[in-house]
C-alpha cells in the first residue's frame, strides 16, 4: 500500500506513523506530508528516514490512502483532491464529520456502513470515539433514551503548545499560552468556542456526532466538556437511562466481552480506570459501574482512553485496517 500521513510533524500525525509501524500495517511506500515549511524535514518510520513532501507531490503520486490530521481548513481544501485521483482519504478534522454524504466511523460500532465508494471517511472527535465504544453494545442490549456525560480531557487534546504550557506552568516559566486561562492546578470548563445555545463546539460535537455513529436520533445525549492538567488520556463520567431495565453484572460481562473495551472495576481494590492506565494503549477502559440510584433503568460508568490512540490516531488505522481486508480500496 502507498499510504500518505497528512500532518505527519505534528502529535497525532507522529502517533498514527507509531499505530502503523506498530500494528504492522502493509506500507509499501510512505508519503510523510506536512505544511511547506516542514518540506524537506526527515522523519522516521519502521527506522528509516524519510523526507515530509508537499501536498501537491504526495497528489501527484496518487496514495492508495491518506490519513489526514492537519486541521479542518486543510481537509475541506485537499481531501477532495486526493479523492478526485482515486485515493481514499480517512480524515481526523471535524471537516466532513456531520456532513450528510460521509460517513463517521468507529470500525467496533459502524465499519459495515462503509463501501468502496466512500472516497472520503470522517474519524470522529476522541471523546466521542471513547464514548460510543461502549454505548453501543448497551443500546443493543437495553435501548439508551438518555446519555449525560461529563469530560475530563487531557492537554494532549488541544496540542503540542498546550502540553508546553502545562508543562511551562508547572516550572514557573513564562510561555506562549493554548488557553485563556492556567492550567495547572486548574480545571477550564470550555473545550472549543462558545455557541448560541451555551454549549461549547465540543459539547455539541459530542452531541451530534453519538446520534449519526449509532444511527439513532431518538437518543438523547447533553455533554459538559472540561479540559484538565492531565496528559495520557480523557476521561469520562457518562450515566445512561435505559428503555429496559438491566443487571449490573450483566452489563459488566457484556462490556468485557466487547472488542476494544476493558473492563477495570474492582471498587475493593481501588481499581477503575485512569488515564495513567490508558496512555499508549489502544483499548477503551471502563469502570465505576453501579446503578444509578436516583433515576430507574439508568447506570453510571467511568470511561478513559487514550485520546491520541483510540481517540485519534488508533481509530483511523482500524478504518484503513477495515478498508484492505474487506477489499474496499482497488
Amino acid at each position: 500500500m502507498k499510504i500518505a500521513v497528512v500532518g505527519a510533524t505534528g502529535l497525532v500525525g507522529g502517533e498514527i506513523l507509531k499505530v502503523l509501524e506498530e500494528r504492522n500495517f502493509l506500507v509499501e511506500e510512505l508519503l510523510p506530508v506536512a505544511s511547506e515549511k516542514s518540506v524537506g524535514q526527515k522523519i522516521t518510520f519502521k527506522g528509516k528516514p524519510y523526507t515530509v513532501v508537499s501536498m501537491a507531490s504526495a497528489i501527484e503520486a496518487r496514495p492508495d490512502i491518506a490519513i489526514f490530521s492537519a486541521g479542518g481548513s486543510t481537509s475541506l481544501e485537499f481531501a477532495p483532491q486526493f479523492a478526485a485521483v482515486g485515493t481514499t482519504v480517512i480524515d481526523n478534522s471535524s471537516a466532513w464529520r456531520m456532513h450528510p454524504d460521509y460517513k463517521l466511523i468507529v470500525p467496533e460500532v459502524n465499519a459495515s456502513s462503509l463501501t468502496a465508494q466512500d472516497k472520503i471517511i470522517a474519524n470522529p472527535n476522541c471523546s466521542t470515539i471513547q464514548m460510543v465504544v461502549v454505548l453501543s453494545p448497551l443500546h443493543k442490549k437495553y435501548g439508551i433514551k438518555r446519555v449525560v456525560v461529563s469530560t475530563y480531557q487531557s492537554v494532549t487534546g488541544t496540542g503540542k503548545k498546550a502540553v508546553d504550557q502545562l508543562m511551562n506552568e508547572r516550572q514557573g516559566i513564562e510561555g506562549p499560552m493554548a488557553y485563556p486561562h492556567p492550567i495547572d492546578l486548574n480545571v477550564l470548563p470550555q473545550i472549543d468556542v462558545f455557541l448560541d445555545n451555551g454549549y461549547t463546539k465540543e459539547e455539541m460535537k459530542m452531541v451530534n456526532e453519538t446520534k449519526k455513529i449509532m444511527q439513532d436520533d431518538s437518543v438523547k445525549v447533553t455533554a459538559t466538556t472540561v479540559r484538565v492538567p492531565a496528559i495520557g488520556g480523557h476521561s469520562e463520567s457518562v450515566n445512561i437511562e435505559f428503555e429496559k431495565d438491566f443487571d449490573v453484572q450483566e452489563v459488566r460481562a457484556l462490556l468485557a466481552a466487547t472488542e476494544g473495551v476493558v473492563v477495570m472495576d474492582d471498587p475493593a481494590n481501588l481499581q477503575y480506570p485512569m488515564p495513567i492506565h490508558a496512555h499508549g494503549k489502544d483499548e477503551v477502559f471502563v469502570g465505576r459501574i453501579r446503578r444509578d440510584e436516583s433515576q430507574d433503568k439508568a447506570i453510571n460508568l467511568w470511561i478513559v482512553a487514550d485520546n491520541l490512540r483510540k481517540g485519534a490516531a488508533t481509530n483511523a488505522v482500524q478504518i484503513a485496517e477495515y478498508l484492505v481486508n474487506n477489499k474496499l480500496i482497488a
